[in-house]
């Protein structure tokens, strides 16, 4: 550890330059703010990004923990609104889940986060940007290629990825500056946000093994049956069991609230990372799993058959260029032009009955629904065409179908 960092003190420490840390107040970025005070002499200004994770108590504990650690100011920005308005919200127009499982839960948080720090840099005019990312996963790749963007010339400074460093050489090095916090490792690394928790822990290192109760943050206390009622205008939720909220926000919190409870919305995802590996992780997402059911049951019923189809197409890739960290591709704006178009119709009530575990979709009503039954019943009675409109129509249809099989069919004899 001594030679790792000696190597790294060769710099003048006598041009005091200003750098901003993207902060959580973890093991990592106490380094990172710990380490560039007192081995590089720079005034560093911490900043934390909520999106959803922090309670009001949490936000106060890291900005007295980067105040002991000797920033030179600590600032909170409150993102949950801007999250749900720049990214959430075109989730759930594309109903997005990654490999049809993770609602993308970290991913999205992440650019969100990576956004607000940049501009925080911006306005602080500093000369360096801070994150605690290590070398083995998917945050560097997002927070460095927003800073590229965002604020090209700034120094990009990644202490634990450049160094190597292990968990105990940064434990070791923080207790010989006198630090006070908790060392100690949870079994569990628990990432929560607005839009879901990511669980980490051992029986994620491997492609066998489900994490067992007491990992999940939110415990099953409901056991009876419950059925809610959300309602969509124009795609967004709006009201929960006749509750109307001012922002969605406050009504995917509700849902959370409720759902949570149920144990609903835990899995385990295994999905290809962005530097090449396959990479395992638990998470629980009871709010986006009900609300993304919910929102494309309603959409089934009043969106046409190539509104879907191609609503579909464009939110797969949608879903896995952000996970990828390319937000600000400008195509990502041209494909949420493209899905808050098809929202214009999305406006009804969806019936969900809830049980330990699951759940599932009892129905929807709308003044959109196109199953109306003006037009006829499934399966029974339709008062669109006649049998003769439907032989023309087959005919027709098929037609070139059997152009083809006549020929082919020729050719052969």
């Amino acid at each position: 550890m001594d030679d790792k960092l000696n190597s790294e003190q060769s710099e003048n420490k006598s041009t005091k330059r200003s750098v901003v840390v993207g902060f959580s107040g973890g093991l990592d970025t106490t380094f990172c703010v710990k380490y560039l005070t007192i081995e590089k002499g720079y005034e560093v200004h911490s900043v934390v990004v909520n999106t959803g994770g922090f309670s009001t108590a949490e936000l106060e504990q890291i900005e007295a923990h980067a105040y002991r650690l000797g920033v030179t100011t600590h600032t909170t920005i409150d993102a949950v609104k801007s999250y749900y308005d720049k990214i959430i919200k075109f989730l759930v127009y594309g109903n997005v889940l990654k490999n049809n499982t993770y609602p993308l839960s970290v991913s999205a948080e992440r650019l969100s986060q990576a956004l607000f720090i940049a501009e925080h840099v911006k306005k602080m005019n500093a000369s360096a940007v801070v994150h605690g990312s290590t070398g083995a996963g998917n945050d560097q790749v997002r927070f460095d290629m927003v800073f590229n963007i965002m604020i090209p010339g700034v120094e990009i400074i990644t202490p634990i990825r450049d160094m190597k460093l292990s968990r105990e050489e940064e434990i070791t090095y923080l207790k010989s500056k006198g630090v006070v916090m908790n060392f100690e490792k949870s079994v569990y690394s628990i990432n929560k946000g607005l839009w879901g928790t990511s669980v980490g822990g051992k029986e994620t290192l491997n492609s066998k093994g489900m994490l067992p109760e007491e990992a999940w943050p939110t415990q099953v206390t409901e056991s009876e049956p419950r059925n809610i009622e959300l309602e969509f205008e124009m795609g967004e939720l709006i009201s929960v069991d006749g509750e109307n909220f001012d922002h969605p926000t406050k009504a995917i919190q509700k849902v959370q609230l409720i759902a949570g409870a149920y144990g609903i919305g835990r899995d385990i995802h295994i999905g290809d990372t962005i530097i090449g590996i396959k990479g395992r992780v638990g998470f629980e997402a009871a709010a986006p799993m009900v609300i993304i059911k919910a929102h494309h049951a309603l959409e089934k019923h009043v969106l046409t058959k190539w509104q879907l189809n191609w609503k579909d197409q464009l939110a797969l890739f949608y879903g896995n260029w952000l996970h990828e960290g390319q937000i600000l591709d400008p195509v990502m704006r041209d494909m949420e032009a493209f899905l808050e178009s098809t929202q214009q119709n999305v406006t009804g009530k969806v019936f969900v009955e809830l049980v330990p575990y699951r759940f599932q979709i009892t129905g929807i009503e709308s003044k959109f629904d196109l199953m109306s039954s003006k037009f006829g019943k499934y399966g029974e009675m339709n008062n669109g065409w006649t049998g003769e409109d439907v032989r023309g129509f087959t005919k027709i249809f098929g037609n070139q179908t059997m152009i083809y099989h006549q020929i082919k069919q020729n050719s052969n004899g």
